[in-house]
């Protein structure tokens, strides 16, 4: 390899990033036809493959109770929760 200036070494870099790129464009598509054939052949579906199963939330039991209103204490307060704060109620006063 000859002396190479830094602007030679950036252009040769941008060069092989962009066959790089066709490269992987190229191999994607053929790798894609492939699974997409394999699925048609052996009928694999999206709950073979763990896609059509959702994630759950959790549940979380209520932790903060004003008649029949309750809150986890997880994510954003509720409205009463801040209306009860404001008017001078202490969170520990609402406890379970």
């Amino acid at each position: 390899m000859k002396n190479l200036t830094y602007i030679e070494i950036q252009e040769e870099i941008c060069k092989l990033q962009k066959q790089a790129g066709e490269i992987r464009a190229k191999e994607l598509a053929d790798v894609i036809a492939d699974i997409k054939a394999k699925i048609q052949l052996y009928g694999i579906t999206e709950k073979d493959l763990g896609f059509s199963e959702k994630q759950k939330k959790p549940i979380y039991p209520p932790v903060y109770k004003k008649g029949n209103q309750t809150w986890s204490g997880r994510g954003r307060q509720p409205g009463w929760i801040k209306a009860y704060l404001e008017a001078g109620g202490k969170l520990a006063d609402l406890l379970i």
